[in-house]
């Protein structure tokens, strides 16, 4: 039989997973108990925007789980939390009687500090990336019976089953959409879910360099100059600036989203070296060629409200920039014929009062999952758009 451990938690091991508790307690095998400084910690980290929703699960747990762990009480409080606090969590162990205390820590500095006051410390095993619910809903499931629709599974022969409006269907075949091979299976089951006329709107997740704007506007094309099922195609952006500020920007509208959508032409250009695109520029000849209003627009997310959007392709580009209050403005003006592409990555989150779970792609994932016109993958690979990208994504920079 396992002898009872006494866990003490620092602050490091909830934020890293929230679950912490529940994973230490091993059902009721161990006893849990958490220093006051901790508490305080998380209460300083609950306004940081990164950290905010971590602290929130955090807070979750220990409220309604009260009996499942014990605060170390001390009447000696840190002056200021912007001080180190390691010394007064170490003095709360050495004050609580506890018998053999077991400091549960990533912050090796903190378990040097415990060894030299004879305090046990240990490492947190489950130590995992925090993951959005975009990145968790990968679009793959690993047993048909948790299948849902338009989700795939991996057959025995290594081929993507689509779980799709007419049942099962194995991937078997590659696409080719605007002169476009797809790099890998990941992009061919991206415009399986783009093309199928049930599905109405698709959300991809990916690191940046897979192609998640590249192959919408590719499948764009496809549906609007070729299958001719939609009459114009909308890119929306949210105008979020990375880094200073560039201040106030002269000119109209196109003028004002230059600088944010200059990617959108420079692709608009290549895929138009692919296969001949004229009907989207006024003048296909001008160097370089402006957009005809008529076939392509590029909007600011502010134009949107009011609007009535029908018989179109829409993309929604970095939609993890937006609030969940923007995404039901903007979607609320999809009427009938439009197919929707939502496109972000939660891990590049630059909107100042979101973050990586509290940010619009996160929001229609979590909603929207599970229903006939909807569809989310995550987009894999092992090369993305050059090797400088490979390196970052590989390093984890």
């Amino acid at each position: 039989m396992n002898k009872c451990k006494n866990y003490v938690i620092d602050t490091n091991v909830l934020l890293d997973d929230p679950n912490a508790l529940f994973k230490l307690r091993n059902g009721n095998e161990n006893k849990i108990f958490i220093p006051l400084h901790v508490l305080l910690e998380l209460n300083k980290f609950k306004k940081d925007p990164r950290l905010g929703h971590i602290v929130s699960k955090v807070i979750h747990h220990l409220s309604n789980n009260p009996d499942d762990f014990q605060i170390l009480q001390t009447d000696d409080v840190a002056p200021s939390l912007k001080q180190q606090v390691d010394n007064h969590i170490l003095s709360e162990i050495r004050a609580s009687g506890i018998s053999t205390p077991i400091l549960v820590t990533n912050d090796q500095i903190l378990q040097l500090q415990a060894s030299l006051q004879g305090i046990l410390s240990e490492n947190y095993k489950g130590s995992v990336p925090f993951k959005s619910e975009a990145e968790h809903v990968t679009g793959f499931v690993s047993e048909q019976a948790d299948a849902f629709a338009n989700c795939f599974m991996w057959s025995d022969t290594g081929r993507p089953i689509f779980f799709g409006h007419n049942g099962e269907k194995m991937i078997d075949y590659q696409h080719k959409i605007w002169n476009i091979t797809p790099r890998n299976v990941y992009q061919n089951l991206a415009f399986e879910l783009m093309t199928d006329p049930h599905i109405q709107i698709v959300s991809m997740q990916s690191e940046a360099g897979y192609g998640k704007s590249f192959l919408a506007l590719a499948t764009a094309l496809y549906l609007m100059l070729e299958k001719k099922r939609h009459d114009k195609i909308y890119v929306v952006k949210p105008m979020i600036e990375i880094g200073q500020k560039m201040g106030y920007l002269p000119g109209g509208v196109e003028d004002k989203m230059g600088p944010y959508t200059r990617y959108i032409l420079d692709l608009l250009l290549k895929l138009h070296k692919m296969r001949s695109a004229n009907r989207i520029f006024i003048d296909p000849a001008q160097n370089p060629p402006q957009l005809n209003p008529a076939r392509l627009e590029l909007l600011p997310l502010n134009y949107i409200r009011g609007m009535n959007i029908e018989n179109a392709v829409v993309i929604i580009d970095e939609i993890q920039n937006m609030a969940r209050s923007e995404c039901r403005a903007l979607l609320s003006r999809m009427g009938e014929g439009v197919k929707c592409f939502c496109l972000g990555d939660t891990r590049q989150v630059d909107h100042p009062y979101l973050n990586a779970e509290n940010n619009g792609l996160n929001w229609i994932v979590n909603k929207f999952k599970g229903q006939r016109i909807y569809a989310h993958l995550v987009l894999k690979g092992e090369k993305s758009r050059g090797p400088i990208t490979d390196l970052v994504i590989k390093a984890g920079l």
